[in-house]
């Protein structure tokens, strides 16, 4: 047999450990003449044949460790082939990998180590494609400190020496074309480390599906072929994400908004979900629905806050074109989606991004920068052009692949500051010896300046609890470029408010107050979210003083409080009827209580201030403008009464909403008004439909020339115990 290849080569093909695959096994001109070499530990024989003809073309030399080669004397040239392979009495055909050349073009190596390809998903991941006539799957990974890198599954018996793949230049990426593999197929990568140690498996940092948990694999899912029907809905988006429309949310946990207890407790699928959440949230009047984190996640308890798999919708409920058809169910209802998003950090899980290639590659490689000790995860290292560009890029797939109307980022606060949690001693400071991370700020300024000015009609939404200045400002104005931002003041004053006992809110009265120092600083959403109903803070109903109906009444006058205030609306599930105890994501909401007179009363309630809100502009017009607001009883504390007035654009009527916040009914209290005319009580939380008593004004109330809370104009209304009224002027132009 004449030596087709060297004993170096062959060695290390067999061992495993060779970088250059591509440059042994397939079919190589050696000499003028083709040589042919394949790895298939598990064959026999192997013979090659004319994949035009299927004839053979030659049977391979065995070299010993499941390496087999040949160099037919009659063959100058190349050609497209196949492999004959036995192993016993079983035989198959096959097509050879190494016979493929690369897919990834010189443009998408030169914007990967750009880190500038915002189309980054379409090339790397597992893409289901023709090739050079054939049918399989492409499969790219950016590891660039690995000495070697394959491909695993089943098709191959998980066996890194089977399928290593290509390194391409200097990017740092490998890539291999696997002919034959299609959608449903799972997969991991296998990797040498720079020691030459091999590396637990991983999962594809941009796997589009994941086996069902606790398996770790990546799923092959095609992401091309859907054709989308909402057409209507996203021409129009843009309008309804201005500060000046009404956005209510509602949001959810896909994993126990509700569950069929005759099937083990399973939670509902996204074609479930897709009837019957849909319908429910349209029904309740929110304009959009929010889902926390729905990225594949190991551990249930986590919520999807640490997430593993940042470009697959999670298996839990269904795959990824079930997913879109959910999307697409909100639409077709008029709903916009906004999904939960995580690149704050992310977990430590041996298959995920932790030490991907062996070295510290996503992460920080010093744990005072790269580790969050509140939720012992990893965060992600902004500063490197490749890490930044693939949270980037997840931002758009979302965006544009799934059609989601908007991103609410997760923990910005944890990602604008570098001593975020830590001790003196436990953080570095930044380039200028101070504490904010320069590089995440950069990244979310980026962030939203890309998703803005690519997807039409997105919004994009910070959870942050700090004072840092211009979060929902414009980038150009030196602010982080996001449409709104979670109002957390608001939301802790409020509550602390409210959890006092009536007696006792007279000496807390600024805190319902405070927050319209600042309400128009910045684009704000009012958020009750699930953060307020679990780790024993209690659900909202616990949280109020008194017993029975009272805790109701008090309950109902704080969300009639809550959506008279300026701002947008977010309030977690369960929440809109009054859920008798803490959220717990191993369960179904009690929806059961919805029948409860009082439960269903405050469901009632939550469905008419949305549609207040939605068809009243001046409770929502001037939401972020100091235009839009008055104060009319701002400092009645010794009776816990607020009284403010809503005003929206030229043309639209004014609204008063006044609070009663004591078991007191105040009758004959008069109130200044800004006009003279007859006020119609709107919305009365006291109203006996939403379990009160009813107590009120008749539906409305003339203005008398009586001077009150230094207006020359007044009403005398009954403000009944715990409650919070509405009323719209009345004007004849109306």
């Amino acid at each position: 047999m004449i030596e087709v290849i060297n004993n170096e080569d062959a060695g290390r093909i067999v061992a495993g450990n060779h970088g250059d695959p591509f440059s042994v096994l397939g079919q190589h001109v050696v000499d003028a003449k083709v040589t042919f070499r394949a790895y298939h530990p598990e064959a026999d024989t192997i013979e090659v044949l004319d994949a035009k003809t299927g004839r053979k073309v030659v049977s391979l030399d065995a070299v010993g460790g499941g390496l087999f080669t040949s160099q037919p004397a009659s063959r100058k040239s190349p050609i497209a082939y196949r492999l004959r392979i036995t192993k016993g009495a079983h035989v198959w055909e096959a097509e050879d990998p190494y016979r493929f050349g690369p897919v990834l073009g010189e443009l998408d190596e030169h914007l990967i180590a750009e880190g500038a390809h915002l189309d980054l998903w379409k090339v790397l991941g597992a893409h289901v494609m023709q090739h050079g006539g054939v049918q399989g799957t492409h499969f790219a990974v950016w590891a660039p400190n690995a000495q070697r890198v394959s491909v695993v599954g089943d098709f191959n018996a998980w066996d890194g020496r089977r399928n290593p793949m290509r390194q391409r230049g200097q990017t740092g990426v490998w890539e291999i074309f696997m002919p034959g593999l299609g959608e449903g197929e799972s997969y991991k990568y296998e990797l040498l480390g720079p020691d030459g140690n091999l590396l637990p498996q991983k999962a594809d940092p941009f796997g589009f599906g994941a086996e069902h948990p606790p398996k770790t694999a990546s799923v092959v899912r095609k992401l091309d072929g859907h054709t989308w029907a909402d057409d209507k809905w996203m021409t129009k988006r843009e309008a309804l994400h201005r500060i000046d429309q009404p956005i209510s949310i509602y949001e959810v946990h896909l994993g126990s908004w509700r569950r069929v207890p005759e099937e083990d407790n399973r939670p509902l699928s996204y074609k479930e979900h897709a009837e019957q959440l849909v319908s429910y949230a349209k029904d309740m009047g929110f304009t959009h629905l929010e889902l926390m984190p729905v990225s594949e996640f190991p551990f249930d308890g986590s919520w999807g806050y640490q997430p593993v798999g940042l470009y697959a919708p999670t298996i839990r409920h269904g795959t990824l074109e079930e997913f879109r058809a959910f999307v697409e169910a909100c639409h077709a209802a008029d709903l916009g989606l906004i999904l939960d998003w995580v690149p704050g950090h992310f977990p430590e899980d041996e298959h995920g991004l932790g030490k991907f290639d062996g070295t510290p590659l996503y992460e920080h490689a010093d744990r005072k920068e790269g580790f969050h000790p509140d939720w012992n995860t990893l965060v992600y290292n902004y500063g490197r052009a490749e890490v930044s560009n693939y949270l980037v890029a997840n931002a758009l797939y979302w965006l544009r692949e799934h059609h989601i109307d908007g991103l609410r980022v997760d923990a910005v606060a944890s990602m604008l500051y570098r001593d975020y949690s830590r001790k003196e001693g436990e953080w570095i400071p930044n380039k200028d010896g101070g504490r904010e991370n320069l590089e995440a700020i950069d990244f979310l300024r980026r962030t939203n300046t890309v998703a803005y000015g690519e997807v039409p009609g997105v919004v994009t939404i910070a959870e942050e609890s700090t004072a840092f200045p211009g979060v929902s400002a414009p980038v150009d104005h030196s602010g982080l470029g996001f449409g709104f931002k979670w109002n957390m003041g608001w939301m802790n004053d409020t509550l602390s408010y409210i959890e006092q006992d009536p007696i006792h809110r007279k000496y807390h009265h600024h805190k319902m107050t405070f927050g319209l120092h600042y309400a128009f600083s910045e684009n704000f959403v009012l958020p009750i979210s699930h953060d307020e109903v679990v780790h024993g803070k209690g659900s909202m109903i616990e949280k109020m003083p008194g017993s029975g109906d009272e805790k109701f009444a008090n309950l109902r006058a704080y969300y009639g409080y809550m959506w008279g205030h300026p701002g947008k609306k977010l309030l977690f599930m369960g929440c809109e009827f009054a859920q008798g105890v803490e959220w717990n994501h191993n369960t179904s909401l009690d929806w059961h209580l919805t029948e409860h007179p009082q439960h269903g009363g405050v469901q009632n309630l939550i469905r008419d201030l949305n549609n207040l809100f939605q068809g009243t502009p001046a409770l929502h017009q001037l939401d972020c403008k100091p235009a839009g607001f008055e104060w009319i009883e701002e400092g009645a504390s010794e009776e816990s009464i607020f009284a403010w007035v809503r005003y929206g654009t030229d043309g639209t009527t004014p609204v008063l909403v006044v609070s009663n916040f004591t078991p007191i009914e105040r009758s004959a209290r008069r109130i200044g008004v800004p006009e003279a005319g007859r006020w119609i009580e709107k919305l009365n939380t006291d109203g006996a439909v939403y379990g009160g008593g009813d107590r009120g004004n008749m539906g409305f109330v003339d203005s008398e020339q009586v001077a009150a809370s230094g207006r020359a104009n007044s009403v005398s209304l009954t403000l009944p115990p715990l409650s919070t009224l509405f009323f719209e002027l009345e004007r004849a132009s109306k």
